[in-house]
């Protein structure tokens, strides 16, 4: 009897039960920490190489190099949030009184150089005529508005405890992720060992190849956008340039996303008169911050990742979708990897001939 269970495939029912539900119930526990985790492991990805720079540099000590990395992150943390809340106060507070001064004038024309375009000249003087002839309907929308916006904001700073609790896991996280990193990276590979077999590490590459590339064709193209289109708001003389250049590299982070600002901003400077800082701007969009958009991130992502630039472009709208902000990142890995194992068994009916001869 003892021979037959042995010999049964019923032996492997009961770990691979306990398995299962050890593996639910520490998803149970770890659920509501998963994306402060998986901000852990990104951050760490990112800021590996200086990691391993000053580890070097204080002697291999890793607890000291850890704790070090993680201040330093923290402390830019901190100044990034104090600036963006020193920056909202002077320039929404500018962008409101533009508001009020623009109301407060008579009412508006097109500029004859626009109101003469076919078509779109008369459109927009009908559109402009309806809001001069419910200037008090455009104020009670504006207001509606105002009220909505005030009641976000509200939830935010309500959420605001919630996010510093889950900073401060992330950081925790991360000093750990500093610390014990090489040794996790060596158990991982060694448990996908006997999973994976000889093709981990095909998985394990494609999946660093597209975290490299997500992070430099991604975040450093688009901050490479804001930078370009606050250059060019200043510039034209735009109303908080700093403001809308934080905006657009936040767009940025989506391909195409930057054209949701500059685009709008030159439309209006057009319309309010500025011909040609209007055109200007436009020619700076395209000529300039697009060509980030459109050039240098492919090339980038190709170079750093060895991958289509379309999976990481569905990867990172998917991403979103089903992740939110984090998806930016997780998107692109799972096509990627999901690739390579394609890849990876197209080619194992050429090499099984090979391997049986």
């Amino acid at each position: 009897m003892n021979e037959l269970l042995r010999n049964s495939p019923l032996k492997y029912a009961v770990p691979g039960t306990l398995l299962a539900c050890l593996i639910w119930l520490s998803y149970a526990v770890l659920r509501e920490f998963l994306h402060s985790i998986t901000w852990a492991f990104i951050i760490t990805y990112i800021m590996w190489p200086p990691y391993q720079w000053l580890k070097a540099k204080l002697h291999n000590n890793a607890t000291l190099s850890a704790a070090v990395i993680t201040g330093l992150i923290s402390l830019l943390i901190t100044l990034l949030g104090y600036w963006l809340v020193a920056l909202l106060q002077s320039e929404v507070k500018d962008i409101y009184q533009t508001l009020v001064a623009n109301f407060a004038q008579p009412p508006k024309h097109l500029p004859d150089n626009i109101g003469k375009i076919p078509w779109l000249g008369n459109y927009l003087q009908q559109y402009l005529d309806q809001l001069n002839a419910d200037e008090a309907g455009v104020k009670a929308q504006l207001a509606d508005w105002a009220k909505q916006w005030l009641g976000e904001l509200g939830e935010f700073l309500g959420g605001v405890g919630r996010n510093f609790i889950q900073l401060g896991f992330i950081l925790v996280t991360l000093f750990f992720c500093f610390r014990d990193g090489q040794q996790a990276i060596s158990q991982l590979r060694q448990g996908l060992g006997y999973f994976l077999g000889k093709y981990q590490d095909i998985y394990l590459q494609a999946a660093g190849d597209t975290a490299r590339a997500v992070v430099y064709g991604l975040v450093l193209a688009a901050l490479g956008q804001g930078l370009m289109a606050g250059i060019g708001y200043g510039i034209a003389g735009v109303n908080a340039p700093a403001l809308l250049g934080a905006m657009t590299a936040l767009l940025a982070m989506v391909p195409m996303g930057a054209t949701l600002i500059w685009l709008p901003v030159s439309f209006g400077l057009i319309l309010a008169g500025d011909l040609w800082p209007g055109i200007g701007l436009m020619l700076w969009g395209i000529f300039a911050i697009s060509t980030v958009d459109n050039v240098i991130r492919p090339l980038v992502i190709s170079g750093a990742g060895h991958i289509p630039f379309l999976i990481v472009l569905f990867g990172v709208f998917g991403g979103l979708s089903a992740f939110g902000a984090v998806g930016l990142f997780l998107g692109p890995v799972i096509l990627s990897v999901s690739l390579a194992v394609w890849q990876a068994w197209l080619k194992q009916p050429q090499n099984a001939p090979k391997e049986t001869q």
